[in-house]
Protein backbone atom coordinates (compact mmCIF):
# COMPACT_ATOMS: atom_id res chain seq x y z
CA UNK A 1 0.00 0.00 0.00
CA UNK A 2 1.77 3.05 -0.94
CA UNK A 3 1.92 6.45 1.30
CA UNK A 4 -0.88 8.18 -0.27
CA UNK A 5 -3.28 5.18 0.46
CA UNK A 6 -2.36 4.92 4.13
CA UNK A 7 -2.76 8.41 4.49
CA UNK A 8 -6.29 8.44 3.21
CA UNK A 9 -7.19 5.36 4.90
CA UNK A 10 -5.85 7.03 8.23
CA UNK A 11 -7.93 9.95 7.70
CA UNK A 12 -10.78 7.93 6.99
CA UNK A 13 -10.38 5.84 10.47
CA UNK A 14 -9.49 9.27 12.13
CA UNK A 15 -11.69 10.78 15.09
CA UNK A 16 -11.49 13.88 12.79
CA UNK A 17 -11.25 12.42 9.49
CA UNK A 18 -13.64 12.46 6.42
CA UNK A 19 -15.26 8.49 8.43
CA UNK A 20 -15.39 10.39 11.76
CA UNK A 21 -17.37 13.23 10.03
CA UNK A 22 -19.53 10.86 8.30
CA UNK A 23 -20.59 9.13 11.52
CA UNK A 24 -21.14 12.49 13.59
CA UNK A 25 -23.49 13.65 10.51
CA UNK A 26 -25.04 9.58 10.73
CA UNK A 27 -25.62 9.92 14.81
CA UNK A 28 -27.13 13.05 14.56
CA UNK A 29 -29.39 12.66 11.55
CA UNK A 30 -30.28 9.36 13.57
CA UNK A 31 -31.21 11.32 16.76
CA UNK A 32 -33.42 13.86 14.79
CA UNK A 33 -35.26 11.36 12.70
CA UNK A 34 -35.86 9.53 16.35
CA UNK A 35 -37.40 12.60 17.83
CA UNK A 36 -39.61 13.68 14.77
CA UNK A 37 -40.98 10.62 14.63
CA UNK A 38 -41.90 10.59 17.94
CA UNK A 39 -43.50 13.78 17.44
CA UNK A 40 -45.29 12.78 14.67
CA UNK A 41 -46.56 9.90 16.71
CA UNK A 42 -47.77 12.15 19.32
CA UNK A 43 -49.21 15.05 17.23
CA UNK A 44 -50.64 12.93 14.27
CA UNK A 45 -51.27 8.98 16.07
CA UNK A 46 -51.96 6.32 14.38
CA UNK A 47 -53.54 7.26 11.19
CA UNK A 48 -52.60 7.50 7.12
CA UNK A 49 -50.93 10.69 7.32
CA UNK A 50 -48.38 9.15 9.86
CA UNK A 51 -46.81 6.88 6.78
CA UNK A 52 -45.23 10.50 5.03
CA UNK A 53 -44.50 11.46 8.60
CA UNK A 54 -42.38 9.11 9.52
CA UNK A 55 -40.38 8.82 5.98
CA UNK A 56 -39.64 12.69 6.25
CA UNK A 57 -38.89 12.43 9.54
CA UNK A 58 -35.85 9.82 8.70
CA UNK A 59 -34.98 12.11 5.16
CA UNK A 60 -35.63 15.39 6.84
CA UNK A 61 -31.50 16.12 8.00
CA UNK A 62 -29.85 15.20 5.14
CA UNK A 63 -32.35 16.95 2.88
CA UNK A 64 -31.40 20.11 4.71
CA UNK A 65 -27.80 18.97 4.86
CA UNK A 66 -27.73 18.82 1.29
CA UNK A 67 -29.80 21.93 0.61
CA UNK A 68 -27.53 24.18 2.35
CA UNK A 69 -24.12 22.89 1.59
CA UNK A 70 -25.01 21.63 -2.46
CA UNK A 71 -28.44 24.03 -3.24
CA UNK A 72 -29.83 20.50 -3.76
CA UNK A 73 -32.73 18.60 -2.74
CA UNK A 74 -32.07 15.48 -4.46
CA UNK A 75 -34.79 13.20 -6.55
CA UNK A 76 -33.43 10.21 -4.01
CA UNK A 77 -34.67 11.32 -1.50
CA UNK A 78 -37.39 13.81 -2.38
CA UNK A 79 -39.52 11.64 -5.14
CA UNK A 80 -40.20 8.31 -2.09
CA UNK A 81 -41.64 11.17 -0.05
CA UNK A 82 -43.99 12.48 -2.43
CA UNK A 83 -44.71 8.32 -3.57
CA UNK A 84 -45.25 7.94 0.45
CA UNK A 85 -47.79 10.60 0.59
CA UNK A 86 -49.56 10.03 -2.10
CA UNK A 87 -49.50 6.31 -0.92
CA UNK A 88 -51.31 7.75 1.89
CA UNK A 89 -53.75 8.84 -0.01
CA UNK A 90 -54.93 5.98 -0.83
CA UNK A 91 -54.65 4.48 1.93
CA UNK A 92 -56.99 7.46 3.21
CA UNK A 93 -59.24 6.77 0.28
CA UNK A 94 -59.52 2.96 1.73
CA UNK A 95 -59.52 3.82 5.04
CA UNK A 96 -62.77 6.12 4.24
CA UNK A 97 -64.59 4.04 2.43
CA UNK A 98 -63.87 5.23 -0.85
CA UNK A 99 -64.30 8.82 0.38
CA UNK A 100 -61.85 10.83 -1.88
CA UNK A 101 -59.11 12.34 0.45
CA UNK A 102 -59.40 15.97 -1.76
CA UNK A 103 -58.36 18.42 0.88
CA UNK A 104 -55.02 16.52 0.50
CA UNK A 105 -54.63 16.18 -3.21
CA UNK A 106 -56.41 19.97 -3.40
CA UNK A 107 -52.94 20.86 -1.34
CA UNK A 108 -50.52 19.17 -2.66
CA UNK A 109 -51.31 20.55 -6.01
CA UNK A 110 -51.76 23.96 -4.63
CA UNK A 111 -48.01 23.46 -3.16
CA UNK A 112 -46.89 22.21 -6.25
CA UNK A 113 -48.44 25.47 -8.46
CA UNK A 114 -47.51 27.76 -6.32
CA UNK A 115 -43.84 26.58 -5.78
CA UNK A 116 -43.56 26.59 -9.54
CA UNK A 117 -44.56 29.65 -10.75
CA UNK A 118 -41.64 31.14 -8.36
CA UNK A 119 -39.69 28.63 -10.03
CA UNK A 120 -40.67 29.93 -13.00
CA UNK A 121 -39.84 33.37 -11.59
CA UNK A 122 -36.39 32.10 -10.31
CA UNK A 123 -37.32 32.27 -7.49
CA UNK A 124 -37.51 28.67 -6.17
CA UNK A 125 -34.96 25.07 -7.51
CA UNK A 126 -37.46 22.17 -8.51
CA UNK A 127 -36.17 20.19 -5.95
CA UNK A 128 -38.37 22.62 -3.82
CA UNK A 129 -41.22 22.52 -5.70
CA UNK A 130 -41.24 18.45 -5.70
CA UNK A 131 -40.49 18.71 -2.00
CA UNK A 132 -43.37 20.78 -1.44
CA UNK A 133 -45.79 18.58 -3.46
CA UNK A 134 -45.21 16.04 -0.97
CA UNK A 135 -45.38 18.28 2.43
CA UNK A 136 -48.71 19.62 1.05
CA UNK A 137 -50.35 15.92 0.02
CA UNK A 138 -48.93 15.16 4.06
CA UNK A 139 -50.12 18.19 5.72
CA UNK A 140 -53.65 17.88 3.68
CA UNK A 141 -54.25 14.68 5.12
CA UNK A 142 -54.75 16.19 8.63
CA UNK A 143 -56.97 18.81 7.03
CA UNK A 144 -57.28 22.36 5.49
CA UNK A 145 -55.46 24.45 8.18
CA UNK A 146 -52.22 22.30 8.51
CA UNK A 147 -51.80 22.47 5.54
CA UNK A 148 -52.31 26.02 4.89
CA UNK A 149 -50.13 26.73 8.42
CA UNK A 150 -47.47 24.53 6.91
CA UNK A 151 -47.22 26.45 3.81
CA UNK A 152 -47.44 29.84 5.31
CA UNK A 153 -44.81 28.96 8.66
CA UNK A 154 -42.46 28.38 5.61
CA UNK A 155 -42.38 31.84 4.13
CA UNK A 156 -42.35 33.74 7.56
CA UNK A 157 -39.26 31.48 8.92
CA UNK A 158 -38.10 31.91 5.67
CA UNK A 159 -38.35 35.55 5.51
CA UNK A 160 -37.06 35.41 9.02
CA UNK A 161 -33.44 33.35 8.29
CA UNK A 162 -33.05 35.19 4.80
CA UNK A 163 -33.04 38.65 6.86
CA UNK A 164 -30.26 37.16 9.27
CA UNK A 165 -28.65 35.86 6.26
CA UNK A 166 -28.36 39.66 5.04
CA UNK A 167 -27.65 41.50 8.69
CA UNK A 168 -24.67 38.79 9.15
CA UNK A 169 -23.24 39.62 5.60
CA UNK A 170 -23.45 35.94 4.65
CA UNK A 171 -25.61 36.84 1.63
CA UNK A 172 -27.10 39.68 0.09
CA UNK A 173 -30.44 40.56 -2.14
CA UNK A 174 -29.30 37.96 -5.16
CA UNK A 175 -27.58 35.22 -2.87
CA UNK A 176 -29.37 31.75 -3.05
CA UNK A 177 -30.63 30.59 -0.14
CA UNK A 178 -31.49 27.38 0.71
CA UNK A 179 -35.87 27.21 1.45
CA UNK A 180 -35.81 23.70 1.40
CA UNK A 181 -35.08 23.67 5.31
CA UNK A 182 -37.78 26.32 5.50
CA UNK A 183 -40.33 24.47 3.94
CA UNK A 184 -39.15 21.21 6.42
CA UNK A 185 -39.80 23.65 9.61
CA UNK A 186 -43.12 24.91 8.46
CA UNK A 187 -44.26 21.17 8.21
CA UNK A 188 -43.24 19.73 11.47
CA UNK A 189 -44.34 22.73 13.24
CA UNK A 190 -47.67 22.29 11.65
CA UNK A 191 -47.41 18.81 12.87
CA UNK A 192 -46.56 19.94 16.64
CA UNK A 193 -49.19 22.38 16.23
CA UNK A 194 -51.89 19.12 14.92
CA UNK A 195 -53.95 19.00 17.97
CA UNK A 196 -54.61 22.25 17.72
CA UNK A 197 -55.08 23.27 14.53
CA UNK A 198 -57.43 20.39 14.54
CA UNK A 199 -59.74 21.87 17.12
CA UNK A 200 -59.54 24.92 15.28
CA UNK A 201 -60.64 23.01 12.20
CA UNK A 202 -63.55 21.67 14.21
CA UNK A 203 -64.35 24.68 15.96
CA UNK A 204 -65.04 26.91 12.39
CA UNK A 205 -66.43 23.95 11.02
Amino acid sequence: MTDTATSARYADSAPGGRGGIRWARLAWQAALAVGLAALAVASVGVQPALLPAICLAVVTGELCRRDVVDHRLPNNLVVPALAISLSAVAAQWLADGGSVPVVALVAGAGYFLFLLALNLGGGMGMGDVKLGAALGVALGLLGVWSAAAGLVLAFVVGGVGGLVFLLVRRANARSRIPFGPFLLVGYWVAIALTPLLAAAGATTG
